[in-house]
């Protein structure tokens, strides 16, 4: 098996580009998929109006949310194998991998038995109704089912990339997309005859790609590759590795915890706002999705860097490289960010095909406030790699924290709305009244402040001194 050391490469610059393109090529190919399924969403159904469109926009976040349930693995065994084989220590490295598959496991059995019970309430929650919470039951309960293969392909993935392939994710993704693309298509449109399935084509599309995507990364750990293998002997709970792992992982699982639950009240929020704030906000975020690629491929090699260099002592290059990668994707999200602002109708329009509807009106607006969030949102990503990758997650749970609950939620519900009365004390406080707008600047402020918290915490230099 061979082994990928950023310690042996001949730069950090040289490191950092090899980590970094496989995961901005993967990374665009799952934004492929995603806006193929707004397209099919968008184009074949039609009559349906915002219905689809607001469906898929939850949709869009679900399929960010369930794997975000093994993040506490994921984060903890990234940070981990990326110090042990930053310090030659394949065996511990191996040991991480099989602990996070162990635990990964136990954790998709109960997830999937939440999301399948609780499914339907959750959609109620979020503020969706009628036809568009009917499209978003029918989509939720057929990705259920791969949920275990969901955390097949994050762990996998992530352990991979501890250990500096990112390689393997990409050429597993190609595969992904492919079938996923296919399916859908061949189950919705009519391309090929009358539509098989319909709206549910879309999210079995999905789901077979997870299906793929899982069972050929845990094959190629099977079989080995950058020093891991993955084998049963393995699978028994090691309790002085799982306390490492959750140490660094619990924080961060629950800085990403406190981000998914704060994400999904804003969501509600513009949801309450009605199908045509929901169909704007769910097609402007996966819209400028494309303009933060960057910011999460170089956030996987900020992660990988930071971790190995100080797995090897070097705490000065791993400073050196997460700067590097900050330079670099920021300068590439804030590029994407002035397209945003100068193309944001045609854009809008190629996804509605109506550019007068005021739903492609009101992305456009948005895409010209989400341009001026590229620089901290770099700063917030890439940094956030960093932290991750040192170990360092405790401070990262803070800053999401302070965030989101300071700062995005309560402007978010002061701008979006006429009026708010604070609950328990019957106070009625008025409000701006801007709509789904309102709740965009309230994300832009959340942005700026919370990246000045991490220059602040990167510039302090805490971060390299973490003990795993």
């Amino acid at each position: 098996m061979q082994m990928y050391s950023v310690t042996q490469s001949k730069s950090s610059f040289w490191a950092m580009t090899r980590l970094a393109i496989p995961a901005l090529a993967e990374e665009s190919l799952v934004l492929m998929v995603t806006y193929t399924d707004w397209l099919l969403a968008s184009w074949c159904f039609s009559a349906d109006g915002d219905a689809t469109k607001a469906a898929m926009g939850l949709m869009a976040y679900v399929m960010w949310l369930l794997p975000s349930f093994f993040a506490v693995m994921a984060i903890g065994a990234t940070a981990l194998i990326a110090r042990w084989v930053g310090a030659n220590n394949l065996v511990a490295a191996n040991r991480a991998l099989h602990q996070a598959y162990l635990v990964g496991g136990l954790i998709a059995i109960l997830m999937t038995s939440v999301v399948w019970i609780f499914g339907a309430q959750f959609i109620a929650v979020m503020q969706l109704t009628g036809d568009a919470a009917e499209y978003a039951d029918q989509y939720l309960q057929v990705v259920t089912c791969v949920i275990p293969l969901m955390m097949c392909s994050q762990i996998g993935a992530a352990c991979l990339r501890g250990a500096g392939d990112t390689y393997s994710g990409f050429r597993v993704k190609v595969v992904v997309v492919v079938v996923n693309i296919l399916v859908s298509t061949l189950l919705v449109t009519q391309w090929f005859g009358p539509p098989i399935v319909g709206w549910q084509g879309i999210a079995i599309g999905t789901a077979a790609g997870y299906m793929v995507g899982g069972t050929i990364l845990t094959w190629i750990l099977i079989r080995g590759r950058a020093g891991l293998q993955l084998g049963w002997q393995g699978l028994r709970p090691n309790v002085d590795v799982l306390k490492k792992m959750f140490k660094i992982g619990l924080p961060g699982g629950f800085d990403i915890a406190v981000l998914m639950f704060s994400q999904l009240l804003f969501l509600a929020l513009i949801n309450s706002l009605g199908k045509a704030a929901a169909a704007a906000h769910g097609l402007a975020v996966q819209i400028e999705a494309c303009a933060f690629l960057p910011g999460a491929a170089f956030q996987v090699a900020a992660a990988t860097l930071a971790g190995q260099y100080l797995g090897a002592k070097l705490p000065k290059q791993a400073t050196n490289a997460v700067w590097q990668c900050l330079a670099v994707g920021g300068a590439i999200m804030m590029i994407a960010g002035v397209m945003l602002f100068f193309c944001g109708l045609p854009i809008a329009t190629f996804f509605t095909r109506q550019p007068s509807h005021p739903t492609t009106l009101e992305v456009a607006n948005l895409l010209s406030i989400v341009a001026f969030a590229m620089p901290p949102l770099a700063v917030v990503m890439i940094l956030a790699g960093g932290f991750r990758g040192s170990g360092d997650t405790r401070w990262l749970m803070f800053f999401t924290t302070v965030g989101f609950f300071v700062v995005r939620i309560p402007l978010a519900i002061w701008m979006c709305f006429e009026s708010t009365t604070i609950p328990w004390i019957d106070l009625e406080i008025a409000g701006l009244g801007w709509g789904v707008i309102g709740a965009w600047y309230a994300m832009l402020a959340d942005l700026w402040i919370r990246s000045g918290m991490m220059i602040a915490r990167f510039l302090q230099g805490g971060w390299r001194l973490v003990e795993i």
